[in-house]
């Protein structure tokens, strides 16, 4: 076993703070990894405070890792000593189910096992997540990451990058799409930018005005101030696709409307309580969806970072110790983050 440092919450209340622990020794098929930049999601936040429910404390939060491999076992091929990696949501799944089989394993049926604050078939306990000095993953949930992107800016893209890509590719946003993106936080900027480099024309809908310019910058063709009824009122049966980051409570039905037939909300915001429910009618008088979406699977989170290295696509970030870990989650509750907290884990002292 290794002996490590990280950072943890020890209850919903408590800030996070200094924690050791051990990680398994690399089994046959296992990739070790200094961590040296870590993203911060609002995920994060939620599972410290137990915002979701079912926080089993303590809580190492962090799925959104980039380091470099330090050893790998004597059965992994596709990584060596000296690579540069990346971890995301997810350590561990069946991979025998349907889901697993498809490529599919967010949505796997039997034992998905998570970064963090989820049970670790391996030791027993939970499973600490990457604002630690290190982490040992199954190989098949160690990807790559391009060579041309900044590593500590390419963190964000395991979640936040995924999270979004992922229902766009799936809805076939591309060329001949109109598409909408609600919220121009750590996810909405990063949908934005995919949706611009898809092809599609991207309007942003913000309740910030001054996040116009940024917005323009990133690839949104339009900015609708969503606080402006007549703004809002014009854009009334004009989309194919809606991506919907926004993780706090708001009315469904005001981005619904806007929805052509056919057309689809993407929900990939989590709020700590329901949405108000939205009208059947507007559903159905435009046989319209309103679906959700998990992150990626493998494969085409590979892709994803493939795609952002042929592109030239990273977060937009602020660069922080560890040490300013529970400022930075009070921020990102004022949204006072522009538009991603990644962790510089060189500050994090052995």
């Amino acid at each position: 076993m290794n002996r490590v440092i990280g950072y943890a919450a020890q209850s919903a209340s408590a800030p996070l703070g200094p924690f050791g622990f051990e990680r398994r020794d690399p089994g046959a098929h296992d990739v070790q990894i200094q961590i040296m930049y870590c993203g911060v999601c609002h995920s994060d936040l939620h599972t410290a405070r137990n915002e979701w429910k079912g926080s089993v404390y303590p809580v190492v939060p962090g799925h959104e890792i980039v380091g470099r491999v330090t050893a790998v076992g004597r059965e992994v091929r596709s990584f060596k000593a000296g690579d540069m990696a990346a971890v995301g949501c997810m350590v561990d799944s069946c991979g025998d189910c349907a889901e697993c089989r498809d490529g599919l394993e967010q949505y796997c049926q039997n034992e998905i096992v998570f970064t963090y604050n989820s049970p670790d078939k391996h030791t027993g306990n939970m499973t600490y997540g990457g604002y630690s000095s290190q982490i040992v993953v199954d190989q098949r949930f160690v990807l790559r990451l391009p060579d041309k992107l900044d590593p500590a800016a390419a963190a964000p893209l395991l979640c936040a990058g995924i999270t979004t890509y992922s229902p766009l590719r799936h809805w076939n946003v591309g060329r001949d799409s109109r598409v909408g993106v609600v919220g121009l936080g750590g996810l909405g900027h990063m949908a934005v930018k995919f949706a611009h480099a898809l092809g599609a024309y991207v309007v942003l809908f913000t309740t910030s005005p001054e996040k116009g310019a940024d917005a323009r910058r990133m690839g949104a063709d339009e900015v609708v101030v969503s606080k402006q009824p007549d703004e809002m009122a014009r854009c009334a049966n004009s989309f194919d696709f809606i991506l919907n980051t926004v993780a706090a409570t708001h009315n469904l039905d005001a981005y619904l409307t806007m929805l052509r037939r056919d057309g689809t909300m993407c929900l990939v915001g989590a709020p700590e309580n329901p949405h108000p429910s939205p009208g059947v009618f507007n559903l159905i008088f435009k046989r319209r969806s309103l679906a959700g979406s998990l992150i990626g699977g493998i494969k085409e989170t590979q892709e994803m970072l493939d795609f952002c290295g042929a592109n030239g696509i990273v977060s937009d970030i602020e660069l922080i110790p560890i040490q300013k870990i529970n400022e930075a989650y009070e921020r990102m509750l004022r949204s006072d983050v522009k538009y991603r907290f990644v962790i510089d884990l060189a500050s994090l002292k052995q």
